[in-house]
């Protein structure tokens, strides 16, 4: 059994990796109780745009260029995991913290995807 994010976008958490309110991350409190309640809008794109950027920066550092590459290749329903991905290209994997990030960075992703496509971004994750 797993925790799910679910509204405008819909996934769910990596279990013992990532916690319910990482969002938070992004600019945007989320609103308990037993769900977190998150709205994004074009005036949070700012923050958010500069949390993916530090992620790249800081976290990826020899992997930001494929991992970038490999969200502009595939979205968020790649064919291949980026785990293969990076394997294909001969990187060696990353370290649990570069994974941890990877995670929070996908989800921010879809957030900003969702922003661009609809003007905002709701949804809730399970606690």
């Amino acid at each position: 059994m797993g925790r799910n994010y679910f509204g405008d976008i819909n996934g769910k958490f990596v279990f013992a990796v990532q916690s319910s309110d990482c969002a938070d991350r992004f600019g945007v409190s989320g609103e308990p109780p037993d769900t977190i309640y998150y709205h994004y809008g074009k005036d949070d794109l700012e923050a958010l745009e500069l949390e993916l950027k530090r992620i790249e920066d800081e976290v990826f550092k020899d992997y930001k260029t494929p991992v970038i590459t490999y969200f502009d290749l595939y979205g968020a329903d790649p064919p291949i995991s980026l785990k293969e991905y990076l394997e294909k290209g001969g990187l060696e994997t990353m370290s649990s913290f570069q994974w941890e990030e990877y995670y929070d960075y996908h989800l921010g992703k879809e957030i900003l995807e969702c922003i661009k496509l609809h003007g905002c971004c709701s949804f809730s994750a399970e606690i």
